[in-house]
């Protein structure tokens, strides 16, 4: 009996074992193991295979690893039904369509990939395979950004008429950009398509609607040599490592003051030579640090979106504009970096507001539910909804390859943008593409202008009405 529950299983393989697998290997050996068993890990460099080879086993999972030249084979003598995508962007397209024409289903990291032609292929991949392709966006799953979507479903705020999107990366999350394999466009599409897939994808989610039109533009203007020669860091190294000014460098990142990071990636750094401490400053980094686009959505909305990478604080702002009302969240993730550009120890606690405030009346502060574990307790409720048995969510949080290309060719239009100077129209990028089904009367029915009643919402239960002081 436990032999016929065990292989009832679905079966999991992973390719590329980088840090952001481990969300899936702990969640497959740990809380997840009875959802879904390990069967095969993929992976470019010898010594980072190994070490989740060794994981798993530590777990209680022996599995057979594969070299990337190996990976259809991985897919056929495991048996793998699901492949887990965790690799850098520019590979993602390549992965996908092998394992939907070898009839697996797919589960990729954001974004799906990083530009419009392999959209297409993956599109192409998964209609001749009937297969399925998941992108695991854990921003809509967490409890702020959740509330945000059933306050905009209940039409509260009325019909929505334009968006301010301001997101704050400090000088310790944002560097790390600018130090890893995303510094390049070729690898990650920048930040534009690397980190803003999530935003945009929130915005997709939370309006109902895709993007018809996007006026960008954006800059590199703190990473970059001239900033590092004013804040008096001549002379300085390719890597943090054994760099001549490290000790005055605000910006720095000490690998060998991690476990992790010193067993990830300096411990195997002689099979392919990436170093994870790259110098932020370099010459040879070509994406932006700050980005601006103007987003006309399908659907009449407006978005004026924001991205900044060298910030004093990091967390975001995002302020809907309704006929009836403005909704308001913000997220404090970090509040400040110390003055010598170390993180506060012990962190401080993340904390956000959702407020609700009606044309003609007070503020509404709501409560958000709480929630546990990381990017605000969002990746465990993904990974249950990933893992766990198939519910009914009245969100539709679950993200498949339309909405997976739909926020990446937004941070693709916006590159082009930044390229031409000139808007880019979804139809000419993109018109082939299908896009995700639009929400169903997102926004409620109610009239512009009047006013609400409390007891028809229930997020307002118990929320604190903000008097004026």
């Amino acid at each position: 009996m436990a032999r016929a529950q065990r292989n009832s299983r679905p079966r999991y393989a992973i390719v590329g074992t980088g840090a952001r697998s481990y969300l899936y290997l702990q969640a497959l050996l740990g809380e997840h193991a009875e959802d879904g068993e390990l069967v095969g890990v993929c992976e470019l460099n010898p010594g980072r295979l190994r070490r989740a080879a060794s994981f798993a086993a530590d777990g209680g999972v022996p599995v057979p690893m594969f070299e990337p030249a190996e990976f259809k084979r991985m897919l056929r003598e495991t048996g793998a039904e699901r492949l887990i995508v965790t690799t850098p962007d520019f590979t993602h397209a390549d992965y996908i369509v092998a394992a939907l024409e070898a009839g697996v289903d797919v589960v990729t990291e954001k974004p799906l990939t990083i530009d419009a032609d392999s959209c297409r292929r993956i599109f192409a991949a998964r209609e001749a395979s009937a297969r399925s392709v998941r992108v695991m966006f854990n921003y809509r799953y967490s409890p702020p950004r959740t509330l945000v979507k059933q306050v905009l479903m209940s039409g509260i705020i009325g019909a929505v008429t334009a968006v301010d999107f301001e997101w704050r990366l400090d000088t310790h999350h944002g560097a790390d950009y600018f130090r890893r394999w995303h510094r390049n466009k070729a690898n990650s599409g920048g930040l534009l398509v690397h980190k803003a897939t999530h935003h945009f994808d929130l915005i997709n989610w939370w309006l109902g609607s895709t993007a018809r039109g996007v006026n960008a533009r954006g800059r590199r203007v703190f990473y970059r040599p001239e900033t590092a020669d004013a804040l008096g860091l001549a002379g300085r190294g390719v890597r943090c490592s054994a760099c001549p000014v490290f000790d005055a460098c605000k910006v720095r990142l000490d690998v060998a003051a991690s476990r992790s990071l010193t067993a990830l990636y300096a411990a195997n750094e002689g099979y392919d030579g990436y170093f994870r401490d790259r110098c932020v400053f370099s010459p040879e980094i070509d994406i932006e640090d700050t980005m601006q686009a103007l987003i006309e959505y399908e659907n009449g909305i407006v978005v004026n979106y924001l991205l900044t990478a060298y910030d004093a604080a990091e967390g975001y702002r995002v302020v809907f504009h309704g006929e009836r009302g403005v909704l308001t969240l913000e997220t404090i993730e970090r509040a400040y970096v110390r003055e010598d550009g170390r993180l506060v120890r012990p962190a401080l606690p993340e904390t956000s507001s959702v407020v609700v405030q009606p044309l003609f009346g007070k503020p509404h502060r709501l409560v958000i539910p709480e929630a546990e574990g990381s990017h605000g307790g969002g990746d465990r409720v993904m990974l249950a909804d990933l893992f766990g048995p198939a519910g009914e969510d009245p969100f539709g949080r679950a993200a498949d390859e339309r909405s997976g290309a739909w926020s990446a060719l937004v941070g693709i239009a916006a590159n082009a943008s930044i390229a031409s100077g000139a808007e880019i129209r979804m139809s000419e990028l993109a018109a082939d593409i299908p896009r995700p089904p639009p929400a169903a009367a997102p926004f409620g029915p109610a009239r512009p202008g009047a006013s609400f009643d409390p007891a028809a919402y229930p997020f307002l239960a118990g929320a604190t009405i903000m008097e004026a002081t």
